[in-house]
């Protein structure tokens, strides 16, 4: 098993697109099985999937205490897909867990779910904080999602600083440029600066996603953007394994 971030410390970056995307790309294209856990308290993960989770009240949270996320668990349209879904609860968490005094909470649930799944994908929020901690802690890769701007290799630099300060072990880290649109000149630019990062492009298809409430591959999967989604699962997959 291992487990995934998809990580920023700002929002409006294409984080819950991406991460809905890679969790269907694990169980549709690479076929295992695959739990999305939105730590979001926005909830975008449930949304993408096509998930209701109006009902799931406010239990997202308190499965940090009582160590049971089964409960909240629920299947989505696709086999081997399941989303762990957020709610307004996890906007309290830096809290609960300086009440909990476990600096490896969240890493003891992932392990605990490993008879389950082979892959987790945890879709977070944009913090710092002890919420950051937990995650570096549990996480075996972060893709960082960038849009192409100078502002980028500042919040690059922002997230090697957290990483340094909030844990031992550090994850390896993969950038992603996204939302490039390679008919601005910037975008071209500082996509050829970094020739190496996997890119996401500004594409309707992406857009469409919270519209059909869909991944783009189960919707539009003869498009560019659904190869550059399975693309950058494969360079995933490899950073795992490497």
């Amino acid at each position: 098993m291992a487990v995934i971030a998809i990580y920023s410390v700002k929002g409006g970056v294409g984080k819950t697109t991406l991460a809905a995307n890679l969790a269907w790309c694990s169980a549709a294209t690479s076929c295992r099985r695959t739990l999305l856990w939105d730590l979001d308290p926005a909830g975008g993960a449930g949304f993408l999937l096509g998930v209701d989770t109006g009902g799931a009240g406010k239990g997202a949270g308190q499965i940090f205490a009582d160590g049971e996320p089964d409960r909240l668990i629920r299947r989505t349209a696709w086999d081997r897909l399941d989303l762990l879904p957020a709610d307004e609860s996890l906007r309290d968490l830096d809290a609960l867990f300086a009440t909990l005094g476990k600096r490896k909470r969240l890493a003891k649930l992932t392990a605990a779910l490993a008879g389950r799944y082979e892959r987790i994908i945890l879709d977070c929020p944009p913090v710092l904080g002890e919420v950051a901690g937990q995650i570096l802690r549990a996480t075996d890769l972060l893709v960082l999602p960038l849009p192409p701007s100078p502002l980028s290799t500042r919040a690059q630099g922002t997230v090697a600083a957290a990483i340094r300060q909030r844990t031992k072990r550090a994850p390896p880290v993969l950038p992603v440029l996204s939302m490039l649109d390679r008919r601005r000149a910037l975008h071209r630019e500082i996509a050829a600066e970094h020739p190496d990062w996997p890119a996401i492009p500004l594409a309707s298809a992406v857009e469409q996603c919270a519209v059909h409430r869909q991944p783009v591959g189960a919707f539009a999967p003869g498009t560019s953007a659904t190869s550059a989604f399975n693309q950058l699962w494969t360079r995933v997959e490899r950073e795992l394994s490497a």
